[in-house]
């Protein structure tokens, strides 16, 4: 089982990346630094809700996991 604020650190994690990567995507392809940054900002942060509530379904979803036995010896 995997915490929320697991989850969360994941999620802030790889859309600092992302983030970056989108910026300079659209900085590359328009010019303006403004529009890029701003363009990020608003992909973060609908992806950053997105992502969270996407790993929260698949962690109630027991499709490919192996359970756990009672105990072991």
């Amino acid at each position: 089982m995997e915490s929320k604020r697991r989850s969360i650190v994941k999620a802030l994690s790889w859309r600092f990346l992302a983030t970056i990567i989108t910026t300079m995507i659209v900085w590359l392809l328009t010019g303006k630094a403004e529009f890029a940054a701003t363009v990020g900002v608003l992909d973060t942060s609908v992806k950053i809700l997105l992502y969270f509530i996407h790993e929260r379904i698949w962690l109630r979803i027991s499709f490919g996991k192996k359970r756990s036995t009672e105990y072991e010896i």
